[in-house]
């Protein structure tokens, strides 16, 4: 099988420079200081404010928390992305609205955001899905005009951009994810709240530490992101375009090798830089999606909506949502090909060959 990720691959070309990181590290008494990390990501993505923490499913939890959004309160989502973009909704005791797609970028549609906004609606999520972005600006003034707060769920796009705007420099706020599978990890996992508003960001800081300030001053958690993991994230970092530039050269391998094929390859925007995060086709039908995805041993992302999951259902935990067609089909028909910066040629052409004789074999 040929693997989705390529950190070992990233490992052992740059070995001599992480064991030099490591000694340094062992070498040092402060093994909890994170902010020379913090500034420079923050200068990275044109913010303000960036706090550390240990994962991005914090970072969007606290976003809600921040504003003290909770019990009564609604918080517009997209039904088509990773479970804790809306299980974060629930753990603030909200309530998540799920609404559908837009079916040719996969993001959450405007149409289905003033369809399902109300008097109660206090937060939208917004997700730059799979690394692609598209024009939000009639989306924030639609929240700038109700009073609806713009998180931007940042976590699949690091370095992608939209008129020269970095993802996660939009929203009120925004958070990245360094989890194994995203286009920078750390070695456990990791995450970023980011924003220009500094109230939100020293309640983040007390969230993430027990609620400490100068005492305990709020239920908080233990969510930091340790000096280790922030040094390798900061050392990773420094081939983030590199690494950006040869995804997109074999995204636009597969885009040629696949245009006579009877499947949909990725759309992009002309004032977009795609960060090629995942590299996702659809199909007709769900049958010959799962045909390929059996017969290549490939991952779908994502294989139901997230208003399908049975937490919403078995669990009756509270939700709302549109008719939400288009991120059925979408499930139904989407599937992910491996396009991390590490591919050797060799199995860019397998990709490619295994693919076409799949489909066109039947």
């Amino acid at each position: 099988m040929i693997p989705y990720e390529g950190w070992d691959r990233e490992y052992q070309q740059n070995k001599d420079e992480y064991l030099e990181l490591f000694d340094n590290f062992m070498s040092q008494s402060n093994y909890e200081n994170c902010e020379q990390f913090e500034q420079d990501f923050a200068q990275l993505i044109g913010r303000k404010y960036a706090v550390s923490v240990a994962n991005a499913t914090d970072a969007l939890h606290f976003s809600l928390r921040s504003r003290n959004i909770g019990v009564g309160d609604e918080v517009l989502v997209t039904d088509f992305s990773w479970i804790s973009t809306s299980s974060c909704i629930s753990m603030v005791g909200a309530t998540p609205v799920f609404c559908d797609i837009d079916a040719t970028t996969c993001h959450i549609s405007f149409e289905s955001i003033k369809r399902m906004t109300t008097p109660k609606t206090k937060a939208l999520i917004y997700t730059h899905l799979f690394g692609n972005m598209s024009d939000t600006k009639h989306i924030e003034e639609f929240c700038k005009d109700n009073g609806i707060m713009f998180i931007e769920d940042a976590a699949q796009s690091l370095g992608s951009s939209i008129d020269n705007k970095k993802a996660g420099s939009i929203g009120d706020c925004s958070s990245f994810s360094f989890n194994t599978n995203k286009v920078i990890s750390g070695i456990n996992g990791g995450g970023v709240f980011l924003t220009d508003n500094q109230e939100l960001a020293n309640t983040v800081k007390k969230l993430r530490r027990h609620g400490k300030d100068k005492d305990y001053e709020m239920l908080g958690y233990n969510s930091r992101l340790y000096v280790l993991n922030a040094q390798i994230i900061q050392l990773r970092l420094k081939n983030l375009e590199k690494d950006r530039k040869i995804r997109q050269q074999t995204a636009m391998m597969f885009n040629d090798s696949f245009v006579d094929l009877p499947i949909t390859t990725p759309t992009v925007a002309p004032n977009v830089e795609h960060n090629w995060h995942k590299y996702t086709i659809r199909f007709k039908d769900k049958e010959t999606r799962n045909k390929v995805k059996n017969d290549l041993n490939l991952s779908v992302h994502y294989e139901r909506p997230l208003s399908e999951n049975s937490m919403y259902n078995a669990w009756s935990i509270g939700y709302r949502k549109d008719d939400c067609v288009n991120s059925k089909k979408v499930a139904d028909t989407i599937l992910s090909l491996p396009v991390h910066a590490y591919l050797t040629l060799d199995e860019k052409e397998q990709i490619i060959e295994k693919v076409t004789q799949t489909i066109t074999n039947g």
